[in-house]
Formats: C-alpha cells, structure tokens, sequence
C-alpha cells in the first residue's frame, strides 16, 4: 500500500511587509531630506512597522503585559526614532532587522516587569512584617498597660482593707503581703514554700495560721478581680 504523503503548509507570506517596504526604508536611510523621509513612513514605512509590532506581540505572547496597547505605541513611535539608524550597506534585510530589534525591546519590558513584581512582593511582604511587628507591640503594649492598672488598683483596694473590721492575724498577713510586692525586685521567691518562709517571718505567725488569713482574704481578692473583669472597676 502506497503510503499518502500529508501536503506540507505553506507558510503564510508577509503580505504587509513587502519589497516595496523594504525598499522604502532603505530610501528613507539614504537620504536626509524631511520631506521624502516624512512621505516614505506615512504612505509605506509607518503601517508596515505597525503591523509587524503586532504580530510578534502576538506570535510571542508578549500580550500579557500589562498597559500592553500603550507598550506598542511607544515601541512604534522609538522605532520610528532609530529608522535612520538602519544600515542598508551591512546587507542586512531590513524587516529582519527591525523584528529582532523589536522583540528585544519587548523582552526587555518583560524582565522590567519581572523585576517590578518582585520589588512589589517584596515591598508586600516587608509591609506585612512590619505591620505584623507593630501589631504585636501595640498588642503588648495594652497588656502591659492593663497590668499595670491592675495591680495600681489592686493596690488601692488592699489599701482600703485595711478600713475593714480585719481580725489582728488578717492585718498581719495583709501587712505581709504588701511588703512582698513592694520587695519584688530586692528577694528571691523561688516558690510556694519560699513565700511562705517569708510571710513567716513577717508575720510571726505559723504556716498553718497564715494559710487560714490569706484564705480570708483570697476572697476579697476574688471579688475585687471579678468587678475588674467586668469593667466595674
């Protein structure tokens, strides 16, 4: 069985980019004259460099740029700056010349964006972490804050205690305590037991005497947190 041969495809012939084009921009490098220069790109040079800027935007996909549509104008209006710079004596084809000029010129505008959206991730993320840092000290900030309202005021109510009817043993542990937090910064309270030895010595009073005092008091300290949780304080 013969085998059927598929037909080759033609490739598709530069219809807007012609002899006729390449001659005139050859023209329009010979000479100096504005007027002939002028003529030559309005009626052949101007629309075949356009349409050749639009295809390879398309053939290489650089349609994915963004401001695409004003990339094009301004890579057709620098390409008609550098007409002069053609040089037909380097026996180069002038529509190759200009394509890989163009093409070029696109990719470089793809690696500038790159660059951009890397600088723009970049800043994104140097944001978000400084954000994020301020956040954290704002936030703890308002817990030191609170804390320290907290034992102002809490200071303040043991202060007002003493006021009350308090037995001599309560006044004593009261006393104690006061001191302890006063001291903080001058002894060292490794643990329960620790506090205790202190109170001890304090107060004069035995463990058993001051557990008994500081539950007595353990319930004003209840009330006094349960109004501050509440915003009543």
């Amino acid at each position: 069985m013969s085998q059927t041969t598929k037909p080759k495809k033609k490739r598709k012939k530069n219809n807007y980019f012609t002899k006729v084009h390449e001659n005139a921009i050859i023209s329009y490098a010979l000479t100096d004259d504005k007027i002939i220069r002028t003529e030559l790109y309005i009626e052949l040079i101007g629309p075949a460099l356009d349409e050749m800027v639009d295809k390879i935007v398309y053939t290489y996909k650089f349609n994915n740029l963004p401001n695409i549509d004003y990339l094009k104008d301004d890579c057709k209006i620098w390409l008609m700056t550098i007409l002069d710079k053609y040089d037909p004596s380097k026996k180069s084809k002038a529509f190759s010349y200009f394509s890989v000029i163009t093409k070029n010129w696109f990719i470089h505008k793809v690696k500038q964006n790159s660059k951009k959206l890397k600088r723009d991730l970049q800043y994104e993320s140097i944001t978000s972490e400084v954000e994020s840092e301020q956040l954290v000290e704002q936030n703890r900030y308002e817990i030191d804050r609170e804390t320290y309202e907290f034992w102002q005021y809490l200071f303040k109510e043991m202060d007002s205690w003493e006021n009350l009817k308090l037995k001599d043993n309560e006044k004593k542990v009261l006393e104690a305590i006061k001191i302890l937090f006063n001291s903080v910064d001058e002894i060292e309270i490794f643990n329960k037991k620790a506090i205790y030895l202190y109170m001890r010595e304090i107060t004069g009073l035995n463990t058993k005497q001051i557990v008994n005092n500081l539950n007595r008091l353990r319930k004003k300290y209840r009330n006094f947190k349960s109004e501050w949780e509440r915003g009543n304080i």
